[in-house]
């Protein structure tokens, strides 16, 4: 570990017990009050460190923003499995559990399917915005202001001949997620599987993450898939209450 880490990360520990003078902080690494000083200037340009007042410094915002983000993240897909995998268990079909992070849209858990036919998706991957049940879900939950942002940016490859190539046209697909529930790829992404996906709250009533179900359409059609929509909420449901969502909200 480099030295000026060592002492930013050793900075942070001594404020994580409260505010400190510049001097306490450069007797804790033992360095002379400009280096000390350059250190904390350069976490405080990446808010992980602000003045109080004029003598004192304090942790900053983007640390606990860093650690709430990575909780939620962790806590979703532990809190999220009984009911995932018993989805899963009960139907057979694949079970995805995706989040958006970054701009991106991640498949955080998979549950595959107990039938002969198996999709090839893996945990990590990447999502397509304009194709997939699970970022239509996850992205309909942000401010106007952000769908039409994150829309103007997507490059609508398109990968079947019913895939979204339009801002406008994702965007009313988005509308319509948000008014319904639920969001569905009637092949869209493949043109062999459908999938249909709803989100799951937090605490707050906020979309954490969304679960989707998909499915060969040899084994099922689009009918069938749908009716399976109240088992996805249901799963949804539960695992939203894990994740400290109230029925209430």
């Amino acid at each position: 570990m480099s030295q000026s880490l060592d002492r930013a990360l050793t900075l942070m520990e001594e404020l994580a017990t409260g505010a400190k003078t510049l001097d306490e902080l450069s007797a804790v690494i033992e360095v002379h009050k400009s280096t000390t000083l350059r250190l904390l200037r350069t976490l405080e340009s990446h808010r992980f460190v602000r003045r109080d007042g004029v003598h004192h410094y304090r942790l900053g915002t983007a640390l606990f923003d860093l650690a709430n983000r990575a909780l939620e993240e962790r806590d979703v897909r532990r809190a999220a499995e009984p009911a995932l995998r018993d989805l899963n268990a009960r139907l057979g079909y694949t079970v995805h559990l995706a989040s958006y992070e970054g701009g991106e849209v991640i498949y955080i858990d998979k549950y595959d399917s107990t039938h002969p036919m198996r999709m090839y998706s893996r945990i990590g991957r990447r999502a397509p915005l304009h194709c997939t049940a699970v970022a239509k879900v996850l992205l309909s939950d942000l401010p106007e202001a952000r769908r039409r942002e994150v829309a103007d940016t997507i490059d609508y490859v398109p990968l079947t001949a019913n895939t979204i190539t339009t801002p406008a046209a994702y965007l009313a697909e988005l509308d319509r997620v948000r008014d319904r529930g639920y969001a569905v790829d009637n092949a869209e992404h493949e043109d062999f599987i459908h999938c249909v996906a709803v989100p799951i709250r937090g605490s707050r009533g906020e979309v954490v993450a969304a679960v989707s179900m998909s499915v060969p359409k040899v084994m099922l059609d689009f009918d069938g898939l749908l009716g399976h929509l109240p088992d996805l909420l249901a799963t949804a449901r539960t695992a939203s209450v894990e994740c400290g969502w109230s029925p209430r909200d």
